[in-house]
């Protein structure tokens, strides 16, 4: 028999995270068990088996399966008191042994319910071709991955929409395929008023039933377009807006740099919760490649940011404008990391 559960969002978390709570199919009691036991083995009668299960209820220990000992709740205002009522204060704890659990996990089985209401579920949306999970790009192709994603095309009620954080929004047409498992599509990206609100929200909508009402699954994530620097290597490069969300003024801006010859990077700020700083680096555009040095970031002011090995970046020099703000973007909005795709541009 495998092991049931269902993955609910954790509500008490910032950012938000995910749970995996069990699901009981049912329970036995002891008459139950002696049943059973009895069934498997027919030269014990259930009589001998329930003498067997209070004898046991006696022990503290049961053979390297687990310990239970009993615990009171509840408080005293003076040492001499009576306690209350023990069905009010006296209860039972149960603690499985590692070497037992260990050998459950072993053989355990596990199945993934579906969820109890339909409704779309987004799981992951990624750039199909660079492979990079919540990159927006214009001249890209978007990969959406859940369940219960597909909705009707031709119903201008249902549509997998793309809403900037500070402003527009866009239902998209350019859709290649839309399954309940799979949406793929050219996205259409809504302009918001300033270049480093960059920042998107992604949804889909849909009506499973003629007459049913509609309903909308939000990506827990936030998508972000890559950003273009211009002039880079020149004296006084325009500067460019960086990782910043709707803000109507840009909490990281890049002021200029060291740049032989164009090039697509990342850069990323990693909240440090040892350190209670950020770490700012520069990345090549593939997880787990190659990286510059992290520059530690408390404060507002500049840094540089030196960039990875076979780099045509050298460095960027970026002065941070709201160092308070970027670490809650980094924190709450981010789950502690959030990347820009940079455009880097000599010309």
């Amino acid at each position: 028999m495998s092991i049931q559960y269902t993955v609910e969002e954790n509500p008490l978390t910032t950012p938000p995270s995910y749970r995996v709570r069990f699901v009981a199919r049912g329970s036995a009691g002891r008459e139950d068990i002696a049943a059973d036991i009895a069934l498997r083995h027919p030269n014990f009668s259930k009589a001998d088996i329930l003498t067997i299960l209070d004898a046991v209820r006696t022990r503290r220990f049961w053979g390297g399966c687990c310990t239970w000992f009993p615990s009171f709740t509840g408080r005293l205002d003076n040492p001499d008191d009576p306690l209350p009522p023990l069905d009010q204060c006296l209860n039972l704890n149960v603690r499985v042994s590692a070497p037992f659990i260990e050998e459950f996990s072993k053989d355990a089985q596990v199945e993934r319910l579906a969820s109890t209401e339909k409704a779309p579920v987004i799981s992951l949306a990624e750039d199909a071709v660079l492979g990079l999970r919540d990159v927006l790009r214009p001249d890209g192709m978007l990969r959406i991955t859940g369940s219960n994603l597909a909705f009707d095309r031709q119903d201008s009620s249902q549509h997998c929409l793309i809403e900037g954080t500070r402003s527009g929004s866009a239902a998209q047409s350019r859709v290649g395929s839309a399954s309940n498992s799979e949406i793929v599509l050219m996205p259409d990206l809504p302009a918001q008023p300033d270049p480093w609100n960059n920042e998107f929200q992604l949804s889909v909508t849909a009506r499973y039933t003629e007459h049913g009402s509609l309903r909308t699954g939000i990506y827990k994530r936030r998508l972000r377009s890559p950003l273009t620097l211009t002039k880079m290597g020149h004296p006084n490069p325009p500067e460019v807006g960086i990782l910043s969300g709707k803000e109507t003024s840009p909490l990281v801006s890049v002021t200029g740099g060291s740049v032989a010859a164009d090039e697509t990077l990342r850069i990323q700020a990693v909240f440090d919760t040892r350190a209670d700083a950020l770490l700012v680096s520069l990345l090549d555009m593939s997880d787990g490649g190659s990286a510059g040095a992290a520059v530690s970031v408390t404060a507002n002011g500049a840094v540089t940011v030196h960039g990875f090995s076979g780099s045509a970046v050298s460095s960027l020099t970026v002065r941070v404008n709201d160092y308070a703000a970027l670490k809650q973007l980094t924190r709450s909005g981010y789950g502690g990391r959030v990347v820009d795709i940079l455009n880097v541009k000599t010309a």
